[in-house]
């Protein structure tokens, strides 16, 4: 029983690490985005940074990243499933509001259940309830101040985005064939795809060149910042949370990605709090909460 719950704060608690680590991709990202510099370019670096600190970590740990062969389709395809999940973020901000894609993509937690129901498993109760209270809490938050004109690709890309996600979530919890692969195995495996994924698509562009708008120290600098936080960091906690507490739980402690990004934009960029975005977080915090109280009184 005292195991049971030692593995249930840990998960909990690198979900909630999940979500802050990748909430601060504007912190990193605005600058980028200002001085001309391709998503694909910005992806691609993004990943082969993560992917060179995340093999020093290896390194450090004395591990090996050795797997069986017939593990390596699997950890590959749940890569390019993550870095699809990027760019579809990064693609439905050319076409909708920031905030718009944001609560579109944490529709995630719900494809996730989706697909665990067709899998024949079922979400607890405390499980749909706190997706509901979140995605409500999300939607508050992300309200845009204005009128905001619908566009389908932006929604679609959106929609793709937490799709991508989705299966990315439920593959490192139910994947037999990777079950006995270390987590930050498959976050190696995972960023190993998303650079040979991201440098594809950064030459099939045809308009930029990979180092354009990279031209000093801060471009670096926020480079590195995306490939240790939204990245490396962000991706071992979803594979230790995941596995840990499953993929449901761990998409609804996805929350804090909106509530971390709402407040670098608070505190970092000047933005505006409104009532909506108070009311919002609120709602999200209690939600989170009354998922772990529940499930911890239960346990």
């Amino acid at each position: 029983m005292k195991d049971n719950r030692k593995r249930s704060w840990v998960g909990y608690l690198a979900g909630i690490g999940a979500g802050v680590s990748y909430g601060v991709n504007p912190l990193f990202a605005k600058g980028l985005l200002e001085h001309g510099v391709a998503i694909h370019s910005m992806l691609f670096f993004r990943y082969v940074l993560a992917m060179l600190m995340m093999l020093i970590l290896l390194t450090m740990r004395h591990e090996s990243v050795r797997v069986r062969p017939r593990q390596i389709p699997m950890l590959l395809f749940m890569g390019v499933m993550f870095a699809m999940s990027s760019e579809g973020l990064f693609l439905a901000y050319k076409y909708i509001p920031a905030g718009l894609a944001t609560t579109i993509v944490y529709l995630y937690p719900i494809f996730s259940a989706i697909i665990l129901v067709c899998l024949g498993q079922r979400p607890s109760w405390q499980s749909w309830t706190a997706i509901a209270g979140t995605l409500a809490g999300v939607a508050l938050i992300c309200m845009p101040a204005g009128g905001v004109t619908l566009n389908a690709l932006g929604i679609f890309f959106s929609a793709a985005s937490a799709l991508a996600y989705a299966l990315y979530l439920v593959m490192v919890n139910t994947s037999k064939r990777v079950s006995d692969v270390p987590s930050d195995i498959i976050t190696m495996f995972s960023l190993l795809s998303g650079c040979v994924m991201f440098l594809i698509l950064s030459h099939t562009d045809g308009d930029h060149s990979l180092m354009q708008g990279i031209s000093g120290l801060d471009d670096w600098l926020n480079l590195t910042g995306l490939g240790l936080f939204p990245t490396m960091i962000s991706m071992l906690c979803i594979a230790i949370s995941t596995r840990r507490i499953g993929p449901a739980k761990t998409g609804i402690l996805g929350v804090f990605e909106p509530l971390t990004a709402i407040l670098v934009g608070l505190v970092v960029f000047g933005e505006t709090l409104t009532t909506s975005v108070i009311t919002g977080t609120t709602l999200a915090i209690l939600s989170v909460l009354f998922l772990f109280l529940t499930k911890h009184r239960s346990g």
